[in-house]
């Protein structure tokens, strides 16, 4: 098992790390939004069937209630690029994969202007009017990374406050559209029309609104009480009581930050899941050479590696997640593991040479997503109730998008030769299961760039770390698959690794880059039972 030690003392760093690493943590409460915020129009409870479908949103069975799917292009005339390259998003294809599941890629644990701690610590004016710039940093990047949605996780000293329709970042305006079952909005279609004059994406993203406090509810479909105290009370406490009362509002209940619980914690609480990666917790092994970066980006150094690949040399894995994570899963527990962006635009002001922040909101989000697969609707669509299904199944992986888009990624078990078990399922051995993993390609790749070396690993937990029984390598675009028949039960994940030679020329004074070893995919398990 490769791991990375954790440094026994952390260096000094400037002041602009030290804000980071406070970032995600509690902060005095924001003034709470009143009637007349500019996003008040965002309460005019506009269905889609009271609009008509706007461009990407289509009908589902009820007829108060649009789906989150986007069409193929927008009135500006997007044209997916030719080729990829380090800044350049493409949408997840358009079609259900191989068997019949839609590959869905997005965030989950954002924080926006309805967080108090976001956008230089100044989200909203006094009076409680979120800050434009702040909100349309949010929106570009999100429209611009073509995420196909986001599950938002804004603080609790704002989000309480925040009435639910400006929660889901709502702009009737530019062609949003609510989604609306018949008890109020649950989820927001985003146009993305307004970003480049329309040509920017395809993708129009689904927003659907939570919070990080006691826990980490998303998806909910509303806020838990009328009361604002009381729903605050609810998001700021860990209670068995307070986690049934976010999963009868339709919240997936998950906690951020896995490095401050123990697998004991994670057993015992009635939570749905935890993070497996988080970029918080990634900067804590990395202070050195993030507090280099920002030096260099003050001082211009022409040695810096493409904007896009700038968090790549403080990319790592933890031993405080993987082992947590394995200990967990190896005690009997089942629990969806996500990737955490956690970005909220507060920490690296320092322009590169792309023109933004290094923490702007479209940076951070484009560094890697969660893909959920997903059960189709009528022509190919999903809306909020069929992600919120596919994350409570563990269909779920995660991918490094800054490293290229995979494409063909595949983990699932076989029971009986033709018996088929998605990531998140069971398989029993009784029934012959088989898992069976396969290396994806990287989209659009330029067929003259070098070809990364990826490898294949299955990997089952145990009670100190994940073990390895099975591992594969070649290189990328090459056939790369592993087969493996379980002789005991237990938790199984697939994970991908990469040398990434192709960004060769990308990456400045940083060659040693392109030999490393780093995690490009991440799978949650297949339980295989007796």
């Amino acid at each position: 098992m490769r791991r990375t030690a954790r440094p026994a003392q952390a260096p000094r760093v400037p002041l602009s790390i030290a804000f980071l690493l406070a970032a995600c943590g509690g902060g005095p409460g924001d003034a709470t939004s009143d009637d007349a915020s500019a996003s008040a129009a965002a309460s005019d409870a506009t269905t889609a069937a009271d609009t008509g479908a706007t461009a990407g949103a289509t009908t589902s069975g009820d007829s108060s209630s649009t789906t989150g799917e986007p069409e193929t292009t927008t009135g500006g005339g997007y044209v997916e690029p030719e080729l990829w390259e380090p800044g350049v998003s493409l949408p997840t294809p358009r079609e259900p994969g191989p068997r019949g599941l839609l590959d869905r890629r997005g965030l989950i644990h954002a924080h926006s202007v309805n967080s108090h701690d976001a956008c230089d610590n100044a989200p909203k004016s006094d009076r409680g009017v979120p800050d434009e710039e702040c909100f349309q940093d949010f929106h570009r990047g999100l429209c611009r990374a073509q995420h196909d949605f986001v599950l938002l996780t804004d603080h609790n000293e704002s989000f309480s406050s925040t009435e639910f329709t400006d929660a889901l970042l709502h702009r009737p305006a530019r062609g949003d559209a609510l989604l609306d079952h018949g008890d109020g909005p649950v989820a927001n279609l985003v146009s993305c029309a307004d970003v480049d004059d329309g040509a920017a994406t395809p993708v129009r993203p689904l927003i659907m609104a939570g919070c990080e406090s006691g826990t980490m509810p998303v998806g909910l479909r509303g806020h838990v009480s009328d009361d604002e105290a009381a729903r605050a009370g609810v998001y700021g406490s860990d209670s068995s009581d307070a986690i049934a009362a976010l999963k009868a509002q339709g919240a997936i209940v998950l906690v951020a930050h896995t490095e401050d619980y123990t697998a004991t914690e994670l057993v015992e609480k009635p939570l749905d899941g935890f993070e497996m990666y988080n970029l918080h917790a990634n900067l804590f092994l990395n202070l050195g050479q993030a507090a280099v970066l920002v030096a260099k980006v003050e001082m211009g150094d022409p040695g810096l590696p493409h904007p896009a690949l700038a968090l790549l040399p403080i990319i790592s894995e933890d031993p405080a997640y993987l082992d947590t994570w394995s200990q967990t899963l190896a005690a009997g527990a089942r629990r969806i593991t996500t990737m955490g962006t956690d970005c909220h635009r507060n920490s690296f002001p320092q322009l590169m040479a792309d023109g933004q922040r290094v923490d702007s909101y479209e940076r951070m989000m484009r560094w890697f997503s969660n893909h959920l697969l997903i059960e189709p609707g009528q022509d190919d669509s999903f809306d909020d109730e069929a992600l919120r299904d596919a994350l409570a199944a563990g269909r779920l992986y995660g991918a490094f998008e800054l490293l290229g888009f995979p494409r063909g990624f595949d983990f699932h078990a076989r029971e009986d030769g033709d018996v088929i078990r998605e990531i998140g399922g069971e398989s029993s051995l009784a029934a012959g299961a088989t898992l069976h993993v396969t290396a994806p390609t990287v989209a659009k790749l330029d067929p003259n760039a070098t070809r990364p070396l990826l490898t294949l690993r299955l990997l089952r937990a145990g009670p100190e770390t994940w073990e390895e029984v099975a591992s594969a390598s070649a290189d990328e675009g090459a056939p790369l698959s592993l087969s493996h028949a379980p002789d005991q039960p237990g938790a199984y994940r697939a994970e991908v690794r990469m040398a990434p030679r192709h960004l060769e020329g990308y990456v400045g004074d940083y060659v040693e880059l392109l030999a490393g070893d780093f995690v490009w995919i991440y799978s949650n398990p297949i339980y295989v039972v007796e």
